[in-house]
């Protein structure tokens, strides 16, 4: 069985890969690969938990601060 990448799972996931990569995902499923299954289950739970999560977001003084950072980081280039 081939071994499929997390990230490419992801992408599956979220029905945003190739064809290609959908037709062997899919292969591998229909030949009940059961590790497969387990993988894809658990991040289709994190996918389904982080959805529901409420985000903030940074902070004006966090944002200034990382750009002064950026700022002086290109300036030493």
């Amino acid at each position: 069985m081939k071994k499929f990448k997390e990230e490419d799972l992801i992408l599956y996931l979220y029905k945003d890969c190739s064809p290609e990569l959908s037709k062997a995902i899919q292969h591998a499923l229909d030949e009940d690969d059961l590790e497969l299954k387990d993988r894809l289950q658990v991040l289709s739970r994190s996918i389904k938990q982080l959805d529901k999560l409420k985000l903030k977001s940074p902070s004006r003084q966090s944002i200034k601060a990382i750009l002064k950072y950026a700022e002086e980081v290109v300036k030493k280039k």
